[in-house]
């Protein structure tokens, strides 16, 4: 029974992190488990358009790669993709916990990748059309471009973490 203490407190100490998360917008279950040097999709923001890839490593100083991947060459994006470590996104800085995707590994049971994807509203109000749809019309667009009145686009950040015990 001694021994099985250590492991008790490392199983605690992730959901003592998670508690100190504010409550994502997107909630879904964790990702399949993924083998190590398999390329996937952890998320795509088509307004950014950008794909979030993943992969795990295999090596013990960086156990999970993450790349932000060019969705479409003609895509023309609506939002910004800022670096975390330069932005640092939290709610005290007007960002929103958009998502925390969960990835296992699929060769080591007790690790998974955290990626927290963050999103910082605009700041302005979208004005909705009759149809509920937000409408860009290119005279206006053009007016307000000449004007020095374009609007500020929404911002998305990334941070990546690791949960759990590395395996040997």
């Amino acid at each position: 029974m001694k021994s099985a203490a250590p492991f008790m407190l490392l199983a605690l100490l992730p959901l003592g992190a998670l508690a100190a998360t504010p409550k994502a917008e997107i909630e879904r279950p964790a990702a399949a488990a993924q083998a190590i040097g398999v390329v996937h999709t952890v998320r795509q923001i088509p307004e950014a358009c950008t794909r979030i890839e993943g992969r795990f490593t295999g090596t013990a100083a960086q156990p999970y790669d993450m790349q932000l991947v060019r969705t479409n060459p003609q895509c023309q994006p609506r939002a910004v993709f800022l670096d975390a470590s330069k932005v640092n996104p939290s709610e005290a800085a007007g960002w929103k916990l958009n998502e925390v995707v969960h990835v296992p590994s699929a060769a080591c049971s007790s690790q998974q990748a955290l990626i927290e994807v963050w999103r910082k509203p605009a700041g302005q109000q979208v004005a909705l059309d009759g149809q509920g749809q937000n409408r860009v019309y290119l005279e206006d667009a053009k007016q307000q471009a000449a004007a020095g009145r374009l609007a500020a686009l929404p911002a998305y950040s990334v941070k990546l973490a690791m949960q759990g015990a590395a395996c040997r």
